[in-house]
């Protein structure tokens, strides 16, 4: 069994530096990122849309005894990242009202954007992990496959999370602390996987349908009225085509998943 713990919490810290992807970007200059910026939100966007729709949506209906309540279930993640970020935008608003000093709206600059992708991407994160230990409890050769599958997803996946949070106004050092951060959840979701088993799986379903109402919510009221701002008619080609890019890498992972 120990061999088991072993394997799985070895594959899971493998999955969270799949977060440093983005050091990458560090190679460019800030002035070059800033200018790619459009394009990794494209991706991202496309990225979002594709994990949603191909992956989770079918994960979470085929998992749940009760397709309504599985609706709804991803409905409740749209109102819970609506209120969110409610919340965020109030709590923003009051701070940058109630200062005047100049340094410490720049500290609370940040968009809500931002926060809320972590929070979303935090939920998927803890879920990667615990599928990881499910998977590697049943046999380690399905820990393994379930392992580069997921690797695989978290690369494109992390390299749009870092666009948004540049975006979103986090600097290009923060944004890979709090990338890395997010992806460390993950290693609790393999050790709840690992502890609890099957009761773990129990509340997959419920997890899963929050992070895909989510992603939802985040990709269209957030990051599409941004891609809208772009109105040059080559860039926003390069848009579209960084879209169907982000979709195209979700199609390609299903023929890995098990």
């Amino acid at each position: 069994m120990w061999l088991i713990w072993l394997y799985a919490l070895g594959s899971v810290v493998l999955v969270s530096l799949a977060s440093l992807a983005g050091v990458i970007a560090l190679s460019v200059s800030e002035t070059r990122l800033r200018q790619l910026l459009f394009l990794l939100v494209a991706l991202a966007t496309g990225a979002l849309f594709g994990d949603v729709v191909i992956h989770l949506l079918p994960e979470i209906f085929s998992a749940s005894d009760s397709t309504t309540a599985a609706a709804v279930g991803v409905l409740a993640g749209v109102l819970l990242f609506f209120s969110l970020e409610k919340f965020f935008h109030w709590r923003h608003t009051h701070e940058v009202d109630h200062c005047d000093q100049p340094e410490h709206q720049q500290q609370h600059g940040v968009q809500p954007l931002g926060y809320l992708n972590l929070i979303a991407d935090g939920f998927h994160n803890l879920l990667d992990g615990a599928i990881i230990g499910v998977s590697f409890l049943a046999s380690p050769a399905i820990g393994l496959a379930t392992t580069i599958a997921v690797i695989l997803h978290e690369i494109p996946q992390e390299i749009g999370d870092f666009g948004i949070l540049l975006h979103a106004g986090f600097s290009r050092g923060r944004a890979i602390l709090f990338n890395a951060l997010s992806a460390s959840l993950a290693i609790i979701g393999v050790l709840l996987a690992l502890l609890f088993g099957t009761l773990t799986a129990q509340f997959t379903p419920t997890l899963l349908a929050l992070a895909a109402g989510g992603f939802l919510y985040l990709a269209g009221s957030d990051l599409v009225p941004e891609l809208h701002k772009t109105t040059d008619p080559k860039k926003s080609l390069l848009q579209f085509g960084a879209m169907l890019i982000g979709i195209a890498l979700m199609f390609t992972l299903t023929f890995l998943e098990i």
